[in-house]
């Protein structure tokens, strides 16, 4: 593998994607990082912006197989093979189960599981050539410590951590590592919905006393996706501030 590593983040117009983004263009000068967005471009294209040469926009819906082969093969086209993957993209949409619709059900389970199945067999095809990869899941504190009235995501995030597991005993002899990541409350990414009195009693509940802030999750991708963790795959990393 060269030196310059080709990254994809999807859900890069959110919080936490536009900072993991960040921080791979800050730390490393001769990646390039490829912004995977749907609708929702002005904050990835701002940044995109700011890093001319270096990041790109990348239109993406995550859970079209055919989106993923194509978005693979244009960064291979323009920058040379896939090295790292992010599978950042996904969204709540919480009920109790009692009166949760298919339609529901069916969306969360698409956006948080079946994408990542479909970015990771994607991605997969460049780094098999190259016997070289890295893939970091974002699942979510919800897999494995799950609240009421999430069933469809916990079950779509606990699915992701088996994915992740699963796949890296499949690719531990051929220098591709997988790992999923399983933060906790973010900061400037509340819960929809939530008024400021459940935002205060969930930071009191938390032992840290305060919510994560994006750049620290973005600091232990950014360690995941690098040589020196070489023999780190098939991890769930919590970073919860001691919650569970």
């Amino acid at each position: 593998m060269s030196d310059q590593r080709r990254i994809l983040i999807t859900g890069a117009n959110g919080v936490l994607g536009c900072v993991v983004a960040r921080h791979f263009l800050e730390r490393d000068p001769d990646c390039r990082v490829f912004l995977g967005v749907r609708e929702k471009r002005d904050d990835a294209e701002a940044l995109a912006s700011c890093h001319a040469g270096r990041a790109f926009l990348c239109p993406l819906e995550v859970t079209r197989a055919d989106d993923w082969q194509e978005a693979v093969a244009r960064i291979e086209a323009e920058a040379g093979p896939l090295s790292v993957l992010v599978n950042n993209a996904g969204c709540h949409d919480d009920a109790l189960l009692a009166h949760m619709t298919g339609g529901q059900w069916a969306r969360v389970l698409d956006a948080n599981l079946n994408a990542v199945f479909l970015g990771c067999q994607a991605a997969l095809q460049p780094m098999l050539r190259e016997r070289w990869g890295r893939i970091i899941n974002i699942a979510s504190l919800s897999a494995l410590h799950p609240p009421a009235g999430q069933t469809n995501y916990a079950a779509a995030k606990a699915g992701v951590i088996g994915l992740t597991q699963s796949l890296a005993k499949e690719t531990a002899r051929l220098g591709i590592t997988v790992n999923a990541l399983c933060p906790g409350h973010i900061e400037g990414a509340p819960p929809a919905g939530w008024s400021v009195e459940q935002l205060q009693a969930a930071r009191r509940q938390t032992p840290m006393r305060r919510f994560a802030r994006p750049e620290e999750i973005a600091a232990v991708v950014f360690f995941l996706a690098s040589r020196e963790a070489s023999y780190m795959t098939g991890a769930a990393l919590k970073l919860d501030g001691a919650l569970v």
